[in-house]
């Protein structure tokens, strides 16, 4: 099947359904309706939400196609390239609209920082590793993705974790990385690297605040869980860079 075969457009049909979302908000419409406007289909015309319902039958769910590579995307039947760069950008729309607003937050919690990574990091297929860097009151002044792996590892090069740091003046970092699995308890590798950079950190007169690991929908801070070495956590819910007030 041709990607113009996928659903014909019925007259007067797109209007209908652009009315019924402007009227009911987009949250009205299903994911294959979704799917079908963003393509410039009416949702019930002839073979477009039977198209639409197949891709992500095949794709498993809306949550497998936004971590759909774009290679793969393109290459499902029936949908061809054009389609395939509509998903993607309206995906890739969504994510950006989650981001902060701010160019350059104050984060003083974990879960202030999960917030901040889950666009970023919260439907991926591979991990990958970030270092947010903090000036002395606890402003993000560099966010860094300083390694990609696979679907279950991701090396890590100490030089390009502190180069980051010490390139944007950060008086402290926090380690972020992802479990593509959905479970974020750190592994034994885990909590073995972040001692390794902890360590590292202090000849560099910097400081460890935490180490995220990212899940689905959840996260662990090493330092709430007490596998921060020398971790010091003002309040219990939250850090400080500075150690006062900030």
């Amino acid at each position: 099947m041709g990607e113009e075969s996928v659903g014909a457009l019925a007259p007067g049909g797109m209007e209908q359904s652009r009315e019924r979302l402007f009227r009911l908000g987009a949250q009205a419409l299903t994911d294959s309706e979704l799917l079908c406007v963003t393509w410039g289909l009416a949702p019930r015309s002839r073979g477009g939400l039977e198209a639409a319902g197949a891709l992500l039958k095949r794709c498993g769910g809306l949550k497998a196609l936004l971590q759909a590579e774009p290679v793969e995307l393109r290459g499902v039947p029936g949908l061809g390239p054009r389609r395939a760069a509509q998903v993607l950008a309206a995906l890739e729309l969504g994510r950006r609209a989650q981001r902060s607003p701010e160019r350059r937050p104050k984060l003083r919690t974990p879960r202030e920082i999960h917030a901040y990574l889950t666009p970023a990091l919260g439907a991926l297929r591979r991990e990958v590793f970030h270092v947010l860097c903090f000036n002395a009151r606890n402003v993000l002044v560099h966010d860094a993705r300083v390694a990609e792996g696979t679907l279950n590892t991701c090396p890590v090069d100490p030089r390009e974790v502190f180069a980051a740091a010490l390139v944007s003046r950060a008086t402290a970092i926090v380690l972020a990385h992802n479990h593509p699995s959905g479970d974020p308890e750190p592994s034994v590798q885990d909590v073995g690297l972040t001692r390794h950079l902890v360590a590292g950190a202090k000849l560099l007169n910097l400081k460890v605040l935490d180490h995220l690991v990212v899940g689905d929908g959840a996260f662990v801070s090493m330092l709430e869980r007490g596998l921060l070495p020398d971790g010091e956590w003002e309040s219990k819910r939250e850090w400080n860079v500075a150690g006062g007030d900030g």
